[in-house]
């Protein structure tokens, strides 16, 4: 990781000051970042301040001498693994789409040959003027990738289209053009998260699950190039970027959201925590706790999802289910592997440190036709990463 180069162009735009936590986050974690300017953006936000996160000179000045020799703008584009260009003003944007190379960052962009990310940033009017969304088609049509704004309030005040995309958003982008597109063309089916059994208006019954495990996958395939769908019980997680999320409650919802994405999915991974038994009946009003002196809740099974999956399973598809377990780990989830017509389980046991609920890491033994493989404790998007790489095999 350390080998990899990002470069960041910043353009004279507002936003400009926003991309210093994006050059320092980078940094952080290892990266070779390296910012080029335009002479506006400088009129936003000082040089000196990326050059103090990153550790590298901020280029501006494409006649600067350097006391080594070196054609910066040409060295630089060769070296680049991934660009992004934020904020891209209407008029980086119009240069770039034809070609134009008249400052440092331009006459770089021209030279590079690595993946170019464009994240618009401007006044709702331009953003929307037909010249403007041209120029965003032609940017799409030579290859680069035009990051949509987002809505909100702008600078000037307007609300409309136009604001630069989180600093999230903007790490998600940067970090997919750094990973391998082995997904490609592919459809990969995700659930995650709990769901909730009504039992009256106010209460419902549900489970521990967080959602993170699922969350991760999504993102790992979709930086991987899937077209990804994630069917998600109820989370406080922000949906997963360029991830379609179909939000469900009930274990029946999940069911009906599953089956019918799962018909054309090339990959299906069920990671969410489904309860196994739904409240019988579901009273009108709120059960009133004066009116009982104990209480019983009978209960009925809900559908079986992966079951169901193994049973439609088509040629080719593969599906991969989660074991939670406290007891017995590989023996019950071989059991599962087998009994629903699994291609993959991954199993952790709950009261192993590290691969509890609400954790960022897990611990998974992958069990498959072919065997078991246990994982050292990881980054729950290090696990997610595994379990693709396991499907490809």
């Amino acid at each position: 990781m350390k080998e990899q180069t990002i470069v960041l162009g910043i353009s004279g735009g507002i936003a400009a000051y926003k991309m210093a936590d994006l050059a320092s986050r980078l940094t952080k974690e290892g990266y070779s970042v390296q910012v080029v300017m335009t002479e506006n953006a400088a009129k936003f936000i000082a040089p000196l301040t990326f050059e103090t996160l990153t550790g590298n000179k901020c280029l501006m000045d494409t006649f600067d001498r350097n006391f080594e020799w070196d054609v910066k703008h040409i060295s630089l584009a060769k070296r680049a693994d991934v660009c992004l260009v934020a904020p891209a003003t209407a008029n980086v944007c119009a240069k770039m789409a034809h070609g134009l190379a008249d400052d440092m960052l331009t006459t770089t962009l021209l030279a590079m040959r690595c993946p170019i990310l464009i994240a618009p940033s401007m006044n709702t009017a331009m953003y929307e003027n037909p010249v403007t969304q041209r120029n965003f088609q032609i940017l799409r049509e030579l290859g680069h990738t035009v990051i949509e704004a987002e809505s909100g309030v702008l600078a000037c005040r307007d609300v409309g289209k136009g604001r630069l995309p989180k600093i999230d958003v903007l790490y998600e982008y940067v970090m997919a053009a750094l990973t391998p597109k082995d997904y490609t063309g592919k459809k990969v089916l995700v659930t995650a998260g709990p769901t909730c059994e009504p039992l009256d208006p106010v209460r419902y019954l549900t489970n521990r699950s967080t959602g993170k495990m699922g969350y991760e996958i999504a993102k790992a395939a979709w930086r991987r190039g899937a077209d990804v769908v994630l069917v998600s019980g109820k989370t406080a997680l922000e949906p997963p970027v360029g991830v379609r999320v179909c939000p469900v409650e009930s274990a029946a919802e999940m069911y009906d959201a599953v089956m019918a994405e799962a018909k054309d999915a090339d990959v299906v991974i069920k990671a969410a925590a489904v309860a196994d038994f739904t409240p019988a009946s579901v009273a009108d009003n709120k059960l009133k706790k004066g009116d009982f002196s104990e209480m019983s809740i009978p209960l009925a099974r809900t559908k079986d999802i992966l079951k169901a999956l193994g049973e439609q399973k088509r040629p080719g598809q593969k599906l991969c289910g989660f074991s939670m377990e406290t007891e017995r780990l590989v023996e019950h989830s071989e059991q599962k592997l087998w009994k629903k017509n699994l291609d993959l389980v991954a199993a952790n046991n709950v009261k192993v440190e590290g691969a509890g609920f609400g954790v960022d890491t897990n611990v998974v033994t992958l069990i498959s036709k072919e065997g078991v493989r246990e994982l050292p404790k990881m980054s729950k998007l290090e696990v997610a990463h595994a379990l693709l790489d396991e499907l490809q095999k």
